[in-house]
């Protein structure tokens, strides 16, 4: 029973994020297409407030989730960290001695 009432209450809780991300998106348009600069500054303080509730609510999903789900997720993330570690180890490997000698562009060093 305790599991069904905490899976409907993250449920309630996703459902919230979510609409925290649709108004955060929604101020963010808004302020895209204002041009009054204290009203774009008020949509963004806005933006950022829906942020911060956000991350609270996961926050609170996140310490509802199950240990066992939790141990899964920091496991997969662990995974994937390594295979991208070892992603870039490889990509530095093949570079060639021509990558290396190009230097800068000449728009960055001709800057006088």
């Amino acid at each position: 029973m305790q599991n069904k009432k905490n899976q409907s209450n993250v449920g309630l809780m996703i459902q919230r994020c979510h609409k925290w991300r649709v108004r955060r998106k929604q101020f963010i348009d808004q302020a895209r297409n204002t041009p009054d600069e204290i009203e774009r500054e008020r949509l963004l303080q806005a933006a950022e407030h829906c942020v911060r509730m956000t991350n609270a609510e996961q926050e609170k999903i996140d310490s509802i989730r199950d240990s066992k789900e939790k141990a899964a997720a920091v496991a997969a993330a662990e995974a994937e960290m390594k295979a991208a570690d070892a992603k870039d180890d490889n990509a530095d490997t093949e570079k060639t001695d021509t990558d290396e000698e190009m230097g800068f562009p000449d728009f960055i060093t001709g800057l006088n």
